[in-house]
């Protein structure tokens, strides 16, 4: 479960870059923020 959670996370946190960098601002910051919180190393929402 825990690599699921971290390929998750990284999936969230590689797109709010990549929306970031398109300038979707907002949604970028969004998509980071629950990548860091799904990821084991945050506060999981699955525990």
């Amino acid at each position: 479960m825990a690599t699921v959670l971290w390929v998750l996370a990284a999936v969230l946190v590689i797109s709010g870059v990549f929306g970031l960098v398109r300038g979707q601002i907002l949604w970028g910051i969004v998509l980071i923020v629950v990548g860091l919180l799904v990821g084991p190393g945050g506060v999981s929402l699955f525990t």
